[in-house]
């Protein structure tokens, strides 16, 4: 009654030529062949169609039945549906699959179907029933993913309308059969249909104890593939400063599929609020960005005391990007920061005691235009820019900014040579136009009447002139010539007015158009000397130095002579007789006074190292290692000058340091005249007091990290976030960016640990009129940041610093990180200092849920 066929490799069904009939047993018997088992069938339409079925181990036909079992890797398809498990029946009378998987020698459950239904997912069962001609079937035991939450139901029935009860389902953010924290909502019945779910009494389950004491007797959840409009779940906290908090409490709106905003505002117990609006945009393949605008009242002092009071702070972004591809050959781009200096001090940069917030020295912002025209030779740019000084209350502004640039040409050459350029045919041209209309003032009368007057403005076109031509065969030669010329609307004048108290000096502006303009020559010769040494020292096989020296002649007039009317004297309150600019203070500055006829030289050194290496194949292969790069020096030799002819000779260079890890940057000054007791330089050199030069200034600075693996871990992470969002906007973009320059950004427990850290020096010589003497001064400061795995789910970072010339540490953070599988818990703190706070949030895994979060937070925050 039974015929069985059973084999270790792939087994198959073929009776593709015959359709198989319950009444006719001739015809229901079992082909060993290569290939696929097919039934053939009508539908309701009268249309043919084909049941596919494949069995990896072994099969057998129950023939009187007409029925078929699979076994091991079992598939079956039907039009859009498949099906895969260990264990499969197919009844080709009722059209009915049973599914399920099989115990293994170790009583395990293994093999449990795989079902792709018709427009959804594949999903995971412990069993199943399916009628795959009415398209309708029932799941026991389904788990199904939803944004990150997952759903779970002991059975689930679906009908060919796409809708699906479910019977003791469970909502978790756990994939796992058991949820890990054993934390989810019980579902006792439910309806899930295209556009809504609707639910029957739920109830909270907390370890495994149902809380029906906390039920909803039914829910309606509308169900959609679009944006929509809702409530922003805040978050609590306790700050010293400011007393008991609700935490960006707001209200998410979507207006369209091209921006949306959020409206955000925080409540403290002892008075202080702020509140945000929030608002991105995007077109797809043409522009995107966003702005965020805050303000913030903080309670300062103590209530009932005269210092008892209320700071009001703002800050406003903007950020814009324009795609290339939307309008060739034009850009637009935006990127503003403004607002008070204190309110990121004030509000604890909105309570996150980000420590670059905190310590921030200013903000800027630049809105710029650009157009190419002529073919790429003609460039216009022109922006708007802010930058203001946080300590100081110092803002500058640059409303606008332009510049026309033309590509540099060949006037005397032709289209239609033949031939090598000739000599003259090499002189190229170039021509830029700037124009500038700017501000420098403070942030307390920024917005006020009087500051339109301190607005200065100008225009300035400069024509450079040059020639290059290889000369003596060795040697390079360079001339130049550079012609400057600037228009303001505005001049100055200064004379003395007799007051009550003596004379003093006075500064009067003067209305009309002037030009100032000046040129300047320039002429020299560069070449490059290769050295060789083979010292054989360890690996080492050579040395190899070279050196780029170069020399120019350099020549400018002297134009405060009268003939060209740019400078003019008075006689001062001293009754000194004082000679001064007209164009001082100009927004280009005017030309210099004082003829200038000198020789420049500089001086580039590059050293690197030929080693043997044992990776190459041959054993004999070598690698080039850098030992100084870049170490120039260069100065100026003015023989117009009556004194003081030799510049200060500055120096600059950089190394790589253990198998380039390290990065080494330093420069520095040299002056070569001594001072006199005045601090004032005189014209006597250094070297005939025993001293080659005095060392003015000198800057070092490095950073190393122990641990590459680390730097890469986090390289991938930024890249797997750009990835997941790949129409970022320009804030989230920078945000991105700020996240790959934190070290703390990303908890990655497969890095057991990492330590790194940075250096910077600084070192530079002043003069004490006091002490009559140069006094040295110098600031030094060295950053450590690392991260250590305790256990596989725990983790330690920290972070950290000292100020050598403060002689006191930096901010000091530590964070302890636990891994809960779908949840993780998060513990910050801050044992010292002005930001003393520490804080303790436990927040789900999945994206839809980063709201549902607990937050402890306590600030020793003081303003």
């Amino acid at each position: 009654m039974f015929a069985q066929v059973e084999s270790t490799k792939s087994t198959a069904i073929n009776t593709q030529d015959t359709v198989l009939n319950a009444n006719d047993t001739t015809t229901n018997h079992l082909k060993i062949a290569s290939g696929k088992d097919t039934v053939v069938m009508k539908g309701e339409s009268g249309l043919e169609t084909v049941v596919t079925i494949v069995a990896n181990d072994s099969s057998w036909n129950e023939v009187s039945k007409n029925i078929i079992h699979l076994y091991k890797g079992a598939k079956v398809k039907y039009q859009e549906f498949e099906l895969a498990a260990d264990y499969i029946r197919l009844d080709r009378n009722t059209n009915i699959l049973f599914a399920s998987g099989m115990m293994d020698h170790n009583g395990k459950y293994v093999g449990r179907p795989v079902v792709l239904f018709p427009n959804d997912t594949p999903k995971a069962v412990d069993s199943l029933r399916y009628n795959y001609k009415s398209q309708e079937g029932k799941t026991f035991g389904i788990m199904t993913e939803v944004d990150g939450g997952f759903i779970q139901a002991r059975v689930l029935r679906k009908n060919l309308y796409d809708e699906m009860s479910i019977f003791k389902g469970l909502y978790s953010t756990c994939d796992l059969p058991e949820p890990h924290t054993h934390f989810g909502i019980h579902i006792t019945k439910g309806l899930v249909t295209d556009k809504q779910i609707i639910a029957g009494p739920s109830y909270l389950v907390v370890q495994n104890i149902p809380l029906k004491f906390i039920a909803l007797p039914f829910g309606f959840f509308p169900k959609q593939d679009k944006k929509s409009s809702g409530f922003l779940f805040p978050s609590f906290g306790d700050d010293v400063a400011r007393g008991f908090g609700l935490r960006d409490l707001g209200w998410y709106l979507t207006f369209n599929d091209y921006w949306d905003s959020e409206l955000r505002g925080s409540f403290y117990s002892k008075g202080s609020w702020d509140a945000s609006v929030r608002t991105n945009y995007m077109v797809n393949y043409k522009y995107s960005g966003g702005f965020n605008i805050r303000y913030a009242s903080t309670k300062v002092g103590t209530e009932g005391a005269s210092n008892y009071g209320s700071n009001k702070d703002f800050n406003v972004t903007w950020n814009h990007t324009q795609r290339q591809e939307a309008n060739p050959g034009t850009s637009f781009s935006a990127s503003v920061n403004f607002g008070t200096a204190s309110y990121f001090q004030n509000t604890g940069a909105n309570s996150t005691y980000d420590y670059d917030q905190l310590t921030r020295n200013n903000m800027s912002s630049s809105i710029s235009y650009g157009k190419v025209f002529a073919d790429g030779k003609v460039n216009f740019t022109s922006s708007l820019s802010h930058r203001q000084d946080m300590a100081s209350g110092k803002v500058d502004l640059e409303l606008p900014t332009f510049a026309l640039n033309v590509s540099t040409f060949n006037p005397f050459d032709s289209k239609d040579r033949v031939g090598e350029q000739k000599w003259y045919q090499r002189i190229t041209v170039g021509y830029s136009l700037q124009g500038r209309n700017s501000i420098s003032t403070g942030d307390s009368i920024l917005f006020k009447k009087e500051a339109l007057k301190q607005f200065t403005n100008g225009f300035q076109h400069n024509i450079p002139v040059s020639l290059s031509l290889n000369a003596f065969k060795y040697f390079q030669f360079n001339t130049s010539m550079n012609y400057t010329e600037r228009w303001y609307l505005q001049t100055i004048r200064k004379g003395v007015d007799n007051e009550l108290n003596g004379y003093v000096d006075v500064r009067d502006t003067v209305s009309g158009f002037r030009r100032a303009y000046d040129y300047s020559f320039s002429s020299g010769l560069s070449t490059k000397i290769y050295g060789m040494m083979s010292p054989k020292i360890g690996k080492i096989e050579a040395v190899r130095h070279v050196v780029t020296p170069s020399v120019n002649f350099n020549y400018r007039p002297d134009f405060s002579d009268p003939r060209f009317g740019f400078y003019k004297s008075f006689i001062d309150q001293n009754g000194r007789l004082s000679e001064y600019s007209i164009f001082d203070g100009a927004i280009f500055g005017g030309p210099s006074s004082g003829r200038s006829m000198g020789i420049g030289f500089s001086v580039d050194n590059n050293i690197e190292a030929k080693v043997r290496t044992e990776n190459d194949s041959t054993g004999k292969g070598t690698k080039k290692i850098p030992i100084l790069q870049g170490l120039t020096f260069s100065g100026n030799y003015n023989f117009a000058a009556d004194s003081l002819k030799l510049s200060t000779i500055s120096f600059s260079g950089r190394t790589s340091l253990f198998k380039e890890k390290i990065n080494l940057n330093f420069n520095g000054t040299f002056d070569p005249y001594e001072l006199d007791y005045r601090g004032q330089r005189i014209d006597r050199f250094t070297i005939e007091s025993g001293k080659l030069a005095r060392l003015t200034n000198f800057g070092l600075s490095f950073d190393y990290s122990f641990n590459p693996d680390a730097a890469k871990s986090r390289s991938g992470n930024i890249d797997s976030m750009r990835n997941s969002m790949p129409n970022m906007t320009k804030e989230q973009s920078e945000a991105l960016s700020r996240i790959s320059r934190d070290p703390n950004a990303f908890v990655d427990f497969n890095i057991p640990w990492n330590l790194a850290g940075s250096f910077s020096f600084q070192y530079n010589k002043e003069f004490d009129r006091d002490l009559r003497r140069e006094v040295a001064k110098y600031s030094a400061t060295v950053q450590v940041h690392g991260d250590v795995n305790v256990t596989p789910k725990w983790k330690i970072q920290f972070n950290s610093g000292y100020d050598f010339k403060q002689k006191e540490v930096s901010m000091t953070r530590f964070s302890i990180y636990r891994d809960l599988h779908c949840w993780d818990m998060s513990v910050g703190w801050v044992p010292f200092g002005r930001y003393q706070s520490y804080n303790i949030t436990i927040r789900a895994k999945a994206s839809v849920l980063q709201d549902l979060k607990l937050t402890k937070r306590n600030s020793h925050y003081t303003y």
